[in-house]
């Protein structure tokens, strides 16, 4: 396809980098640790660079060898004796096996820039394809986590207001049995049905109370499901909740407490 060959072309123009040099790369598999793929060519990478340092050490020394058996030959081409004979043949011999390990190691080491790059390319596409598989699979996750929260937070609205109504018909209940039978009759019934929870407070709240349940209302109705914060999940303020939820007459009919 058209495309992918202009894909292929842009990215034969690219300059990689080394992969297994950068700590980054590596920290791109921290997670999931890396395939057995990315691993196969990591290695061979490696030893494409360490093989390419140690020709050049050799190289190095070949030269500096080098250089003392031509110094050995010239020193030698003027002898007539027998010994200074055969040392110029074994100079010359070696000279000439030392050239040649040169050129081949010369050629080798031409060869192996363009093995690397390769070598490193196909690593470059094996780390995309894994990174953008995780970028996919993280977000399916967080879409699926996300709606989970929305749930979350319908039910924990809708609890609020089942939360609230059972308390308001608990009071009620205790204030008419209250004005019916007498609080002393009430006091002795008490002691003998003590297991509820009427969790009766003071309904005065002082000027700084109302102040800061004003603002977590405004903060409660600004906060849209379409964005949850996960992080402040558990540290839901109830009571703003309750205030944002308390006119929603649909779901106050659905369990209200004259109902129940």
């Amino acid at each position: 396809m058209a495309g992918d060959k202009d894909f292929s072309k842009a990215l034969a123009n690219i300059k990689v980098p080394m992969l297994i040099l950068d700590q980054k790369w590596h920290r791109l598999f921290a997670l999931g640790g890396k395939p057995d793929e990315v691993k196969s060519l990591e290695a061979q990478e490696k030893d494409l660079l360490e093989r390419e340092a140690s020709l050049k050490k050799e190289l190095k020394d070949l030269k500096k060898v080098k250089e003392n058996l031509q110094s050995s030959v010239m020193t030698n081409m003027e002898g007539t004796s027998d010994l200074v004979s055969k040392k110029l043949d074994d100079d010359k011999r070696l000279l000439e096996e030392c050239l040649e390990r040169i050129s081949k190691a010369e050629d080798e080491l031409l060869d192996l820039p363009a093995q690397t790059d390769e070598c490193n390319r196909n690593l470059m596409i094996l780390t995309m394809d894994y990174c953008y598989d995780k970028l996919r699979t993280n977000s399916l996750e967080a879409d699926e986590i996300t709606e989970w929260i929305k749930d979350i937070r319908i039910q924990l609205k809708k609890n609020v207001i089942r939360k609230k109504n059972r308390e308001i018909n608990n009071k009620e209940i205790y204030s008419y049995m209250h004005d019916v039978f007498g609080m002393e009759v009430l006091n002795l019934f008490d002691m003998q049905n003590g297991d509820f929870n009427l969790n009766i407070v003071d309904d005065q709240l002082t000027e700084a109370e109302e102040k800061k349940a004003s603002q977590n209302l405004n903060d409660a109705t600004t906060d849209r499901l379409e964005q949850p914060d996960v992080d402040n999940l558990e540290a839901v303020d109830l009571d703003a909740i309750e205030n944002e939820v308390a006119d929603d007459s649909t779901i106050a009919d659905e369990d209200g407490a004259g109902k129940d």
